[in-house]
């Protein structure tokens, strides 16, 4: 491409560290349709070293723990810094796949502020998911009001 990014990617690209990278590949294709772009597996142990995995038009990088490495899954540090975010045709439909599939549901899909249908779930290997659907655009200056708006009902709820 000329400008140092491997084709079918883009300039930022997720990564995932999991515990059990083959069932977490398997547990994706399931939840979210994932598609495996490549898979190499680690000599001796058949660990994954390096998954890529394509979901609707993005690639997800995916790859089991090494004790060499700084970076660990969520179930082992009983927690997660950040999520991963899905924006899709219909929010209902791939929650309930995902749900189905064995995702905690941490928010029922409900209308936001901003415009989008939106919820979240936790995969079994402690990943946090958003699901969203982009359902109306409009003026920064509405984002504002109905930002203030939400901000001031929350206020009142407490």
């Amino acid at each position: 491409m000329g400008n140092g990014v491997p084709r079918g990617l883009h300039t930022v690209t997720a990564s995932i560290t999991v515990d059990d990278g083959k069932a977490a590949i398997e547990f994706y294709k399931k939840a979210f349709g994932a598609e495996v772009a490549m898979c190499m597996l680690a000599p001796g142990n058949g660990a994954v070293a390096h998954a890529e995995l394509k979901i609707g038009d993005s690639t997800i990088f995916l790859n089991d723990e090494f004790p060499q490495s700084t970076v660990h899954s969520p179930r082992k540090l009983g927690g997660t810094t950040g999520g991963l975010q899905l924006y899709v045709d219909d929010c209902d439909a791939w929650h309930k796949r995902a749900v189905d599939a064995g995702c905690t549901n941490t928010m029922s899909p409900a209308d936001m502020f901003w415009g989008d249908r939106m919820s979240q779930v936790t995969d079994p290997f402690g990943h946090v998911w958003g699901i969203s659907t982009n359902k109306e655009q409009f003026s920064e200056a509405e984002l504002a009001r109905r930002s203030e708006e939400f901000w001031k009902q929350l206020r009142g709820a407490k």
